[in-house]
């Protein structure tokens, strides 16, 4: 799910980047990316009416699915993108409520009253995951199940290139000469995981890579798929959408000279999904 902080570097960068989420956009995949949710949803251990902390919980759709089909007792989803909590507040009822929020930074009343503390696709807006996890921690109570999924696919030409883009005139120089960097660069090789995971104290674990292959109409689908996500960086950063749009075409036209006008596209899209619980 979406969120700089979330939906959202710095916490300062994520919150300036929570404002260039369109949830349209973002659902125009909703298929494909609510698969990796459920499998990680799927690696949850039963437990008897759980609190359940969405963090980064987008339009809240899913957080609001998980939430009937664990049966928790009380569901809280934090994003930091205010145009997705609207969204969410359609999903909103006696027992599930959304909050506008930094997820690097969960306030002290969520210490220690969690079940399930779940982040689905936001972890990877964040820098140091290893102090991120290690803060997450804190909110689980004893026993308490942490669940998180973060893509790992920055080695593709659809990120790749983004990037090289981003450090050619005019787009360099509106940035300040200094492009935000992918925030997928900060994701850990799963093994790595594995390691933080067991010095957190989660006596039960299971990390993977998994690689999700989607099949678009067309390569220029990709490009839909990453103005989702991974772009939103450059439209905060060049604060005109008449720049940002020419960024977009020129990163298109950059993409499929490399990958090929192909109908219908494979996307191959590799994902870390790590599950822990405290003993």
């Amino acid at each position: 799910m979406p969120t700089p902080a979330s939906s959202s570097g710095s916490t300062a960068a994520a919150s300036s980047a929570a404002d260039s989420w369109d949830p349209q956009q973002y659902d125009r995949f909703q298929a494909e990316r609510s698969q990796p949710f459920w499998d990680l949803a799927g690696l949850l251990q039963p437990v008897d009416a759980p609190r359940l902390l969405d963090l980064g919980c987008g339009t809240g759709e899913l957080t609001a699915q998980l939430h009937a089909r664990i049966g928790a007792a009380e569901t809280l989803g934090i994003d930091n993108s205010q145009a997705m909590l609207e969204q969410a507040a359609q999903y909103t009822a006696e027992r599930i409520t959304f909050e506008h929020g930094d997820i690097a930074t969960v306030g002290a009343a969520t210490v220690g009253s969690a079940d399930i503390v779940f982040s689905n696709a936001a972890m990877q807006w964040l820098p140091d995951h290893e102090t991120v996890l290690a803060g997450w921690t804190t909110l689980l109570r004893p026993g308490g199940q942490l669940a998180v999924q973060v893509p790992s696919n920055a080695d593709h030409p659809s990120h790749v290139l983004s990037a090289e883009v981003a450090t050619e005139s005019p787009f360099v120089d509106a940035m300040g000469g200094t492009p935000p960097p992918d925030p997928v660069l900060g994701v850990l090789k799963p093994e790595q995981y594995a390691v933080i995971l067991d010095r957190l104290g989660f006596g039960e674990q299971h990390v993977r890579l998994q690689v999700y292959g989607h099949r678009l109409d067309s390569t220029a689908d990709v490009v839909e798929w990453v103005k989702g996500t991974s772009l939103t960086r450059f439209r905060t950063a060049l604060a005109d959408d008449a720049l940002f749009d020419e960024f977009v075409a020129r990163y298109r036209r950059r993409l499929l000279d490399c990958l090929g006008e192909h109908r219908p596209f494979f996307y191959p899209f590799k994902r870390v999904l790590l599950w822990g619980r405290m003993t």
